[in-house]
């Protein structure tokens, strides 16, 4: 077990040697900056930018406080207890470091905002291998996936690293979560996660065009921010309604079978009207 862990994580780092030997560097851009909105009110520079946080600090506590309040989420594996810790840890203070950030947005404090996102990012990856893959190997890799996590950030003069971060698990999530069983019901809510995300994402790439279109009443980045608070809100609620799936198995095959019920009923419909339809009247004299 343990020489394929070594054998796994070695992969992932020689994986990362010839991304980064044949892929050219990925500077960060000082147009990232120029946000749309950068109105002041009540003396607090990019307002809307910086209070647009607080739903982070709101749902990452609540979160905290209902993973060690009396087991409320019913996590059956230790290793589940300290991922999701850290995962509620990074989003809560997200919504101090991307505040730090939207007050004066330079490459200084943008590490401040990317650093806890990278904790709550590597988080979920370890919590799906604790879930859906193995409880020790997913344990395991918690410190390690966070530490990758935090010195991706460090390399400020090329993106490369942090992209794949933040978008690894964009991809892998919503693929794990559809083809590899879970040991829990409700994983609908890891692609609702996921699609907030990723509009999350649209809207911060069209932040000036969505504030022109709200005729300057709300940017894109703004809305990034409540879409992308959405994510923890959702997992949330999958934390406090699901179970443990007696019979496990995949969104794919469950997907399967629901629309093998689907065809069937159909076909039963189709079958009584055919019938109906052969039905001969006898007009009377």
């Amino acid at each position: 077990m343990k020489k394929r862990n070594i054998s796994a994580w070695g992969v992932a780092v020689l994986c990362f040697v010839i991304l980064m030997i044949f892929t050219p560097s990925i500077p960060q851009s000082q147009d990232y900056h120029d946000f749309a909105d950068q109105r002041d009110f009540f003396g607090i520079p990019n307002t809307l930018n910086v209070v647009s946080n607080f739903p982070f600090l709101l749902i990452g506590v609540i979160g905290l406080i209902l993973c060690h309040h009396g087991n409320y989420f019913r996590l059956s594996l230790a290793g589940e207890l300290w991922g999701w810790t850290c995962f509620f840890v990074g989003v809560a203070v997200v919504a101090f470091g991307s505040s730090y950030y939207h007050l004066e947005p330079n490459d200084a404090t943008l590490l401040w905002d990317r650093l806890p996102m990278t904790i709550a990012f590597t988080s979920i990856i370890a919590i799906f291998i604790i879930e859906r893959v193995d409880e020790k190997k997913g344990m395991s890799s918690i410190i390690p996936l966070i530490m990758a996590g935090i010195i991706s950030i460090l390399f400020f003069d090329d993106l490369r690293p942090y992209a794949l971060v933040q978008f690894v698990p964009c991809i892998a999530i919503p693929l794990m979560a559809i083809l590899l069983p879970s040991m829990y019901t409700h994983s609908t809510y890891w692609l609702w996660a996921a699609g907030f995300y990723l509009l999350a994402k649209v809207e911060e790439a069209e932040d000036k065009v969505i504030y022109k279109w709200t005729h300057h009443i709300v940017s894109g980045h703004t809305l990034k921010h409540l879409c992308a608070a959405m994510v923890p809100v959702f997992l949330t609620l999958m934390l406090a309604k699901r179970s443990i799936e007696p019979e496990r198995q995949s969104l794919l095959k469950t997907w399967k079978i629901s629309w093998t019920k689907v065809k069937g009923s159909w076909f039963e419909v189709e079958s009584k009207t055919c019938e109906y339809s052969n039905v001969s009247t006898v007009e009377s004299p």
